[in-house]
């Protein structure tokens, strides 16, 4: 339950550019999240999550700092996890996530850890919202 595979993360093109132009979007800096939930069958079967981990090549020139905030936010993200499938697994839904770290420090393992919890309470709280109270179609 605490991995973090290759099948949880988002790597589709149509998925990314669907999550970025239709998705909803709050902020819990120093990360911007964008969601979206999917129709049913399109992730892979047992996967009612998957992830995009991004920093900006702006913010951080060097790659070994993109690195460590990227594998920072995994490991977080890897132990919140549990908590977030076992609610879309009772609610029957599939998301996509998107984490952009958007700070131009590395805040240690505490604070990010603190700020992951924040998220995924945020976005247990969006998704619970958004599934209880449908939006009207668009015309």
């Amino acid at each position: 339950m605490y991995t973090f595979g290759k099948q949880e993360r988002l790597c589709s093109q149509k998925l990314t550019d669907d999550l970025f132009h239709t998705g909803q979007k709050f902020m819990v800096f120093p990360y911007s999240v964008h969601w979206l939930i999917c129709p049913p069958g399109t992730l892979p079967q047992g996967i009612p999550a998957q992830v995009l981990i991004a920093t900006s090549k702006k913010k951080f020139r060097h790659a070994v700092d993109r690195n460590r905030v990227k594998r920072l936010t995994r490991e977080c993200y890897r132990i919140h996890k549990p908590q977030l499938y076992q609610f879309l697994n009772s609610r029957g839904a599939t998301i996509i996530l998107s984490l952009n770290y958007i700070h131009n420090e590395i805040l240690d393992y505490n604070t990010l850890f603190r700020k992951l919890d924040r998220i995924t309470a945020t976005l247990i709280h969006n998704i619970s919202q958004q599934l209880d109270h449908p939006a009207p179609p668009q015309p």
